[in-house]
């Protein structure tokens, strides 16, 4: 493994810094979350057509710039860092690759390049309001209770007759839903006695589809309920026994190492804004951050952060170990941005300052990701620490 990184990606990593320095402070990140998309419109045209930036990891055929995982983690720690606003997580690390993984080849053609610059943005709704669970991170998502598994609730599919499909189901908490303009919505068929989870493509104009932006923690994460009432669907890819579950859990693990980035990204960002900031106010006539037991404090800070940041960057090169790695990166993001709010002193306890938005960032994205310990105790299970793992999880007890 070579650790290093090349001359593009230190390139993509400083361009997008440069960017987001000049155009994604916290005045316009409070004013994007207020628009209606949720997003600033004109700045995601720019990172899509000048820096190519849901397009990063998708394959050049589609007219994606053909790069790995490790390109998306770096881009994303930069947003992190800034606390962009975005609908690159849910476009880029979620819906794309199961479009990649699952979708027929004229699907793929016909979706990716639009994705790739930037024209259509996607998410995945998945019922039960776990996004968790449905990618694999803190649960088996093999067990059916997360979708409905043919019993009432979660999502349910039935062929229309005419080669179509129709959903009827709703989901919550779907990260951008209210303004994706395609949705890759998680659903059952089959009954209960034959009940399989596949994927549909509902467009952003089908009838039948209600869907309402929800009032968040974190502005910048906005969330949305899909409500589906005979809406029509096309199936993702074909019906052909394609292990939807082992998508969404792959999925799941490339995902989570770019949400560690992410969350490494906010981290650092917070830890940097609260250096700055007590190397400026002065108590007792000198500057706190001259005080040695401020200094520990960051300096416990910095180690939090760093050693975060090695995990995520391994798992950008082995994504196997990507829960894990955003369990320690969730953590420290939490526990740096609480210290922000404490080293900030008075100031840092009011709404208007910026230290809240990390802090909102960090409390949304383990509820929506984690918890940090659920995702442990289900990494911990699926590598035979605790006994067998079942559908319902890790069976606790010493393994045979």
């Amino acid at each position: 493994m070579d650790a290093a990184f090349t001359a593009e990606q230190d390139e993509i990593r400083r361009t997008l810094r440069d960017l987001l320095t000049k155009h994604s402070g916290p005045g316009e990140v409070r004013a994007a979350v207020r628009t209606a998309e949720g997003h600033d419109p004109a700045l995601w045209h720019r990172l899509a057509q000048e820096l190519g930036l849901p397009g990063l990891a998708i394959a050049e055929e589609y007219g994606g710039a053909g790069c790995t995982a490790t390109e998306l983690a770096l881009a994303c720690e930069e947003t992190g860092r800034a606390l962009l606003p975005s609908p690159l997580l849910a476009t880029a690390v979620l819906a794309a690759p199961l479009i990649a993984a699952l979708g027929t080849p004229e699907q793929r053609a016909e979706l990716l390049p639009r994705i790739a610059d930037g024209t259509l943005t996607a998410t995945l709704a998945a019922p039960g309001g776990s996004m968790a669970t449905a990618l694999g991170l803190t649960a088996d998502n093999r067990a059916a209770a997360w979708a409905g598994g043919g019993r009432a609730g979660g999502i349910q599919a039935r062929p229309d007759g005419g080669g179509g499909w129709r959903l009827y189901g709703e989901a919550d908490r779907v990260l951008d839903g209210h303004s994706a303009g395609l949705l890759l919505v998680a659903a059952h068929t089959g009954g209960y006695p034959r009940s399989r989870t596949l994927l549909f493509l509902v467009s952003a104009e089908a009838e039948g589809l209600a869907r309402t932006r929800l009032t968040s923690m974190d502005e910048t994460r906005p969330l949305a309920r899909i409500e589906l009432r005979d809406a029509a669907a096309r199936l993702l890819g074909a019906d052909d026994g394609t292990d939807v579950c082992g998508a969404l859990a792959d999925t799941g693990s490339r995902a989570a190492a770019v949400l560690a980035a992410e969350a490494v990204g906010a981290a650092a960002g917070a830890l940097e804004r609260t250096v700055a900031y007590v190397k400026e106010r002065e108590q007792f006539g000198r500057a706190i951050g001259s005080f040695q037991a401020v200094k520990h404090r960051l300096a416990d800070l910095y180690v939090r952060v760093e050693a975060a940041r090695s995990a995520a960057y391994y798992t950008a090169w082995d994504a196997a170990a990507g829960p894990l790695a955003l369990a320690q990166a969730l953590e420290a993001a939490r526990i740096v941005a609480g210290e922000a709010v404490q080293l900030h002193g008075g100031i840092g306890f009011t709404w208007e300052h910026e230290a809240h938005l990390y802090v909102k960032r960090a409390a949304a994205d383990e509820l929506l990701f984690g918890p940090v310990h659920r995702l442990r105790d289900h990494a911990a299970g699926r590598a035979g620490l605790f006994g067998a793992v079942t559908a319902d999880g890790p069976v606790h007890g010493v393994a045979v």
